[in-house]
């Protein structure tokens, strides 16, 4: 190609990237600035060690909790005695790449039915998929274990499997699930990838379901177009689900979920190409949800929680969020719903959040990914000068 028709063809091409640069710099949703440390600082403690790729905890009544780890395998952890023991009877689980056995959640009402729901990778007819189950937790064992969820169709994907387990204050299940690598199936709905799903406690279909009366819809979706969701939380005040979810090369999301939302992946997006950089998609269309909150360059966000506790003078009401990528915790303070700074926590000092939840002593814990046996459970302290 001659040189004048290279820089033209660059000029073009500067051209059409600047209405997605510009909306990448001045979007309302990333006008914020990091505050100055309203709590002093903070340490990690390194409770628990020995861990492979943990992936979720859940508190039990009586404060032990369960873990899962990635490889396939559920250990229930004594802090008071400082042992685990893994639990049996879990089911069937593909593991590779992104796949294995993900979140952990209990039923609301765990303390008297003793019902534990497990997200994880299983193989079935077209390749492997997100399933969830639940059994009842007897000792060390799942007992009466159902499947009650599959995802379809399954795929030969290796990647994006999602899986965060959520129950609203109405007793409904939110499974959120990644896009399985296949971008065009997050807006497909007859196919679950990129979608949240909400189901009954017992794997039925709520009548109220946005899609139930949708031809060709799979019922169980509440909302859709999502690239892969590893964070959700209901706000403490209003009950309203908010999740986050990975991006590509950039353009991670903080999204409050609306019932039969279009979160417009991969049509838009803050994001760029892995190979070129180049924009995927577009920044807005019509009757597509925009974000709360986005991150560029990305920070891999896995985990989230709600602080409500008071362990921490000045964070009630903050939202957490794990990083991967950044190996960091990230503090976003709230106004509402909206976002008004971030500070980030941590960075460099353990490793790869995979999750953060609070623990009922109020004190935040962090599951830091790594392989055995450097994965880890971390609280999180006040120094001194926080609570002074």
């Amino acid at each position: 190609m001659e040189a004048t028709g290279l820089r033209r063809v660059s000029l073009l091409l500067l051209l059409a990237l600047v209405p997605w640069l510009t909306a990448c710099s001045d979007s309302p949703a990333n006008q914020v600035s990091t505050p100055p440390l309203t709590h002093g600082p903070v340490r990690g403690e390194v409770v628990l060690s020995g861990l492979e790729h943990p992936w979720s905890l859940a508190f039990l009544p009586d404060g032990d909790m369960l873990i899962t780890e990635r490889s396939g395998r559920l250990r229930h952890y004594r802090p008071g005695g400082g042992q685990t023991t893994g639990v049996d009877g879990l089911p069937p689980i593909a593991t590779g790449g992104q796949a294995g056995l993900l979140d952990v959640a209990l039923h609301p009402d765990f303390a008297t039915n003793r019902l534990v729901y497990l997200s994880y990778v299983a193989e079935g007819p077209g390749g492997r998929g997100t399933e969830v189950a639940r059994a009842r937790l007897v000792g060390d064992r799942l007992e009466g274990l159902e499947v009650i969820f599959r995802l379809s169709p399954k795929s030969d994907a290796r990647h994006h499997f999602g899986s965060r387990l959520l129950f609203d204050r109405g007793g409904h299940l939110f499974i959120t699930l990644g896009d399985g690598g296949g971008r065009e199936r997050a807006q497909d709905l007859g196919d679950h990838a990129g979608s949240i799903v909400r189901l009954n406690d017992d794997g039925s279909v709520p009548a109220d379901n946005p899609f139930v009366d949708t031809p060709g819809a799979r019922p169980e979706i509440y909302s859709y177009g999502h690239r892969n969701i590893q964070g959700a939380a209901l706000h403490p005040q209003s009950g309203a689900l908010w999740i986050h979810e990975h991006g590509p090369h950039g353009g991670d999301e903080v999204n409050l979920i609306q019932v039969g939302g279009n979160y417009g992946w991969p049509v838009t997006s803050y994001g760029s190409e892995y190979a070129t950089h180049l924009p995927v998609g577009e920044v807005r269309r019509e009757g597509m949800l925009q974000p709360l909150y986005y991150w560029v360059p990305s920070i891999a966000p896995s985990g989230m929680t709600f602080y409500t506790g008071e362990r921490y003078p000045g964070w009630q009401g903050s939202l957490f969020v794990g990083a991967l990528k950044s190996r960091m915790l990230v503090r976003l303070a709230l106004d509402g719903d909206r976002i008004l700074a971030e500070e980030r926590l941590l960075e460099q000092q353990f490793g790869r959040v995979r999750d953060v939840r609070q623990g009922p002593d109020g004190y935040l814990y962090l599951l830091i990914d790594a392989p055995a046996p450097n994965g880890q459970l971390v609280r999180l302290l006040p120094t001194p000068a926080a609570t002074e």
